[in-house]
């Protein structure tokens, strides 16, 4: 097979726990995630070396790269003597805790595992992506999980009831480290309740879902465009509000089509005073699955 064209959902979080540290350094997490439906578009094709290109200007094509990463650690892990040239269409903005990059190289992964027919079982695919991001093993399976250690625990989860997600993406995203270094020198944690959430989740109770949504770097991500765009989205007949990952994109959840489709105009077009800048604005609803190959 020449060539493969993968779907990659972004994600959004609805809660984020920080449990620990583990002896590594590394933060122990207790998460509920989410994909929806605002893709990337990864198309592999097949050649002797790795190359990479995007039609976003601004993000690294080598192998600073997380999806040129991922590549690499494919055909490492395989041992098959191949290559690809990835190409990346971004439609997930950078820096948003919506993993977009991790989505790329899920995407590439799954997308590699089908072109060289290597036969990669889904826990040996997120093997792989693992030791390139660890958000990638989710991002692998994809639908609603709940997420421990590292991200190598992948537990099943009550999927997420039929709703609308508002997305808006200020205009200063979010360094990851810096968050988590924020985090641990603010040491002020957040309640975040996981069961109860699950509990929601699982009785269809999107009111109850927004009640007991929460993440310990809200307030670490330091972004000051958070709790005005919550408030703006709340105003705009959002059900429940919080920011993703470790930001700086903040999602609504909405159970009214037309009243979420309203407040993405109004946004979008400046409709209303908006208290603070925003770069992008995206209308979703839950998915299912993570990088999927697509069908001709």
């Amino acid at each position: 097979m020449e060539q493969v064209k993968v779907i990659a959902p972004a994600k959004i979080n609805l809660s984020l726990d920080i449990t620990g540290v583990d002896e590594k350094g590394y933060h122990l997490l207790d998460m509920v995630m989410q994909t929806i439906s605002v893709f990337e578009k990864v198309t592999l094709t097949k050649q002797d070396d790795i190359t990479m290109s995007s039609n976003a200007k601004f993000i690294p094509t080598d192998s600073k790269n997380t999806a040129v990463k991922a590549a690499m650690k494919f055909f490492e892990y395989t041992g098959i003597k191949g290559g690809v040239h990835i190409h990346i269409k971004k439609t997930v903005p950078i820096k948003a805790g919506m993993a977009g990059g991790s989505a790329d190289a899920a995407g590439v992964i799954v997308g590699l595992n089908h072109m060289y027919e290597a036969g990669l079982t889904t826990q040996q695919m997120c093997e792989i992506g693992l030791m390139c991001g660890s958000d990638i093993p989710f991002m692998i399976h994809g639908g609603t999980k709940r997420i421990q250690g590292t991200g190598n625990i992948i537990m099943p989860a009550p999927q997420m009831p039929q709703c609308h997600i508002v997305v808006c993406m200020p205009t200063k995203g979010v360094s990851t480290p810096q968050a988590y270094a924020n985090y641990d020198e603010m040491g002020v944690k957040t309640l975040v309740e996981n069961e109860k959430l699950l509990k929601a989740m699982e009785e269809e109770n999107l009111e109850d879902i927004c009640r007991y949504m929460a993440n310990d770097l809200e307030k670490a991500a330091g972004s000051e465009e958070t709790e005005p765009i919550k408030k703006l989205l709340l105003d705009l007949g959002a059900t429940g509000s919080m920011m993703t990952g470790s930001g700086a994109a903040v999602f609504g959840i909405f159970s009214d089509e037309e009243t979420a489709e309203k407040a993405v105009k109004a946004i979008r077009n400046k409709e209303i005073e908006l208290p603070c800048a925003v770069r992008s604005v995206f209308l979703a609803k839950p998915v299912s699955f993570g990088a999927s190959v697509m069908k001709k």
